[in-house]
């Protein structure tokens, strides 16, 4: 047990050396002029480990943003007992906005430099929000092709984005009672249902 946990702390070293390294540079020199072996020398690993652990410079730029849209779709699947979507949601940011480091804003000054690299982790994150949507719509008993799921899941995009950029208590705090607000606006499926 104790050589599987010393391996598995040992990796995970490794795997953030490796993500340090190529967010300090790409923060540096950008993710176009920053190749696999200048990731690798400033690790201190082979070029093989990095691939090993990253297919490709591009899942390594994504790899923090993937977990976070992953980290987003496993809190809005497994809410507790008795939270709406809006709760989960108000939950999760919280939690994530007070863990952040300086890998976090390596990350943010990455992609401030390449906005391509931005839109392919905001599309990740989009796909998660599209679930809450789908989720949103279980819970009015709904379809997530309403209006009214649709345009909640582009504002929750819209206000996880910014969140990012600013993360002051009294912002979440608006930002969670501007999305509760929204969606206290909707019609319900029933309401709407009856004027048709």
């Amino acid at each position: 047990m104790t050589g599987d946990g010393l391996r598995e702390r040992s990796k995970a070293r490794r795997r953030e050396a490796i993500l340090r390294a190529a967010y300090e540079l790409f923060a540096e020199r950008g993710f176009e002029a920053t190749t696999i072996a200048d990731i690798a020398e400033r690790a201190e690993v082979s070029a093989r480990t990095v691939t090993l652990y990253f297919p490709s410079k591009l899942d390594l730029a994504l790899a923090r943003s993937a977990a976070l849209a992953d980290r987003l779709g496993a809190a809005l699947r497994d809410r507790r007992p008795g939270w709406v979507t809006v709760d989960a949601l108000e939950h999760w940011v919280r939690n994530e906005l007070a863990d952040r480091g300086d890998l976090d804003n390596l990350s943010e000054r990455m992609f401030d430099l390449d906005p391509q690299l931005r839109a392919a982790a905001n599309g990740r994150l989009a796909e998660v929000v599209q679930e809450g949507a789908r989720l949103l719509a279980a819970e009015q008993g709904g379809s997530p092709d309403d209006f009214g799921p649709r345009m909640a899941a582009a504002a929750a995009a819209a206000v996880i984005s910014e969140l990012f950029h600013r993360a002051e208590t009294a912002d979440i705090d608006a930002a969670v009672a501007f999305l509760r607000a929204g969606l206290a606006t909707l019609p319900s499926v029933s309401a709407s249902a009856g004027t048709v």
